[in-house]
């Protein structure tokens, strides 16, 4: 195997984390070799299984100067330039962006207001690498190549972790989460930390894009923002009332045979819901003999309300016939009767 002259890797991909040379076994190196690392990445040297140096950016000439325990390691004859076998793990220390997390299934969170609710969450952070031994070593081990989704696919683990217990801690109720998304991210970045530095790297970013419940949770807080819009109900139905008979005024007021249909079916309607209306209004006022189950006199044959009891109405002076008295199973009977007419039951 002839001995190499000069030791460097380029990064054509932009995702690779760490890159081995030679991707397998070791590579026979000489004494005054060149070891070329670049601005924006360190070199860890190994020989024998053994980390001996770490190397910035720069050429390096590989000897003892740069390199003593070779001393202990090889037979180095005077003055030669012995072959010696080695590898060489450079490791890339840009800030790597996008990398994304997000939680595998949904996470069931106990909402003070909405009880239990399955929450998805995901988002992006950052990272680089901070010690490049320590990150070779427990990380990377002899593997050739280590890239983003290498890395990215267990940290999610841990992202997912800490941020299911921050979330218990932080949030009361979903309905208060666009005011938690930088509180929460904060949190979990905090948390994060310590897990990022045993591995030899930093966290420098952690961002929220969304958390989300389901559908059918979303579509029940929208109906409940509506219920508080509403407010008051017998005021708002009062007004949707009113506005109904604009609407059919404004259409029997275009004329036409379809205009006049429409108003009619829906003046049918809206007479069905105001008389239903009207009688919940009217229902305390009920004129009763004693004894006897009375029906409510409501209006005179004007249609004005009069009340309970009145001969004549107080507006226009029409005479208002006195309600008809039933028995209590809603037979009529006669004024003074002692006695249904029809079924017997006896009047109290």
């Amino acid at each position: 195997m002839p001995a190499i002259d000069v030791v460097e890797w380029t990064d054509f991909t932009g995702e690779e984390i760490v890159h081995r040379w030679p991707p397998y076994g070791q590579a026979n190196i000489h004494l005054g070799s060149q070891l070329v690392v670049r601005e924006s990445q360190t070199a860890v040297f190994f020989r024998d299984g053994k980390a001996l140096d770490v190397f910035g950016p720069g050429r390096h000439t590989l000897e003892t100067a740069n390199l003593p325990l070779l001393d202990r390691l090889i037979n180095i004859p005077f003055g030669g330039r012995t072959p010696f076998q080695a590898e060489v793990y450079f490791v890339n220390m840009r800030t790597f962006t996008n990398l994304k997390w997000g939680t595998p299934s949904p996470v069931i969170f106990r909402d003070s207001e909405l009880q239990s609710v399955r929450l998805r969450a995901f988002g992006m952070f950052t990272m680089r690498i901070a010690e490049p031994q320590l990150f070779v070593n427990k990380v990377v081990g002899t593997e050739h190549r280590y890239d983003t989704d290498s890395v990215a696919g267990w940290l999610r683990d841990f992202i997912v972790a800490r941020f299911n217990d921050i979330l218990g801690e932080t949030l009361d109720t979903v309905l208060d989460l666009p005011s938690k998304y930088d509180e929460l991210g904060a949190a979990t970045k905090a948390r994060l930390t310590d897990d990022f530095r045993n591995y030899g790297m930093q966290l420098e970013d952690f961002l929220i894009d969304a958390i989300t419940p389901p559908d059918e949770v979303v579509k029940m807080i929208d109906q409940r923002a509506a219920m508080e819009a509403v407010g008051d109900m017998d005021r708002f139905t009062r007004y949707r009332t009113a506005q109904a008979i604009g609407d059919i005024a404004t259409a029997e007021g275009g004329g036409g045979a379809a205009a006049t249909g429409v108003g009619l079916g829906a003046g049918i309607g809206l007479g069905a819901t105001m008389a239903q209306m009207l009688g919940q209004s009217l229902a305390p006022q009920q004129a009763t003999q004693p004894g006897v189950t009375g029906a409510a006199a409501t209006t005179c044959p004007n249609g004005h309300v009069v009340p309970v009891g009145a001969k004549f109405c107080p507006q226009c002076g029409a005479a208002v016939e006195p309600p008809a008295a039933t028995c209590p199973n809603g037979h009529p009977v006669p004024p003074g009767a002692s006695f249904c007419p029809e079924c017997g039951a006896k009047l109290q």
